[in-house]
């Protein structure tokens, strides 16, 4: 007789974004530096860039912690914390237009029961969106405070 061993939660962490536009590509960056980053909490970083393709990937997944720029009326820099039953579409947020292709898929997932048990967002307000490679210095230096949230948000479980 074997016993089966508990299975672990499975947590994923999305960075999306476009690189070729400044602050838009934040959730990139933030993806990219989190794969380099030794965590006591297994979990798996994807680069979702600008492809809506991913969710196949992310079906069923226990966390789903999606990094992405986030219009708030806030300050460049500031972080948001929140979830799909948040975002209406007459919500404070305005989310690019990935960002609600995002959030339609994932109700789309949910009316089809493959959606992640739980998901949260975390946005950060943009600078500047437009040409260029690099994050403008406001967000630039933002990146390990965002570092925190996610890593805050791998041992949280709400």
């Amino acid at each position: 007789m074997s016993s089966a061993s508990p299975k672990k939660p499975r947590i994923v962490v999305v960075g999306i974004g476009n690189l070729l536009l400044k602050d838009e590509g934040i959730g990139v960056h933030v993806a990219q530096t989190l794969k380099g980053i030794p965590s006591l909490v297994d979990f798996e970083v994807i680069d979702g860039g600008t492809s809506p393709d991913l969710f196949p990937l992310v079906e069923g997944v226990d966390k789903l912690i999606v990094i992405d720029a986030a219009k708030g009326g806030g300050e460049p820099g500031d972080i948001y914390r929140f979830t799909i039953d948040d975002l209406g579409m007459e919500d404070s947020i305005n989310t690019s237009a990935h960002q609600m292709r995002l959030v339609e898929t994932l109700l789309m997932m949910r009316v089809l029961g493959t959606a992640p048990e739980k998901t949260v967002i975390i946005g950060v307000e943009p600078k500047e969106i437009d040409w260029g490679l690099e994050l403008s210095p406001e967000l630039e230096k933002k990146i390990p405070e965002i570092i925190d949230v996610v890593c805050g948000e791998l041992t949280v479980n709400r």
